[in-house]
């Protein structure tokens, strides 16, 4: 079947936004908007590489600390971010992609080569693409 050839390797997008876990839920919020994204991967640098501990969403911001009130300028990243992180791996297939964002609730999911560091980034809306085709 051609769609469980499909690899994730192949389906990244390999430009994934990023920030430190320090970064304040206002930083994140503008740099989401600065590069029209819904979502930061919250990285720890390791050598040349970027290791993914987490991840923040536009929904986050707004349930976390928005709508309870809180100050966006004194939460971080860290503190709000998905944890621990659904993740898929290089040489998954587009099947493996689906029931991992199914099961953990989500519809982005930061891919890992083969050390575990951050590949690139599947979204629903890439997988339907790919079926699509």
């Amino acid at each position: 079947m051609r769609i469980s050839s499909t690899s994730l390797r192949d389906l990244a997008t390999r430009e994934v936004e990023t920030v430190a876990v320090e970064a304040t839920l206002t930083e994140c919020a503008q740099k989401m908007r600065r590069t029209h994204v819904g979502c930061l991967i919250v990285v720890a640098p390791v050598g040349a590489a970027l290791q993914p501990l987490g991840i923040v969403t536009d929904r986050d911001i707004v349930v976390e600390a928005v709508a309870p009130g809180l100050d966006p300028s004194t939460l971080t990243a860290g503190d709000v971010m998905s944890q621990p992180l659904a993740a898929g791996r290089v040489d998954d297939d587009l099947l493996d992609a689906l029931a991992c964002m199914r099961e953990h609730g989500v519809r982005r999911l930061p891919v890992l080569d083969d050390d575990g560091m951050l590949y690139g980034l599947v979204s629903v809306h890439d997988v339907l693409a790919a079926l699509a085709q």
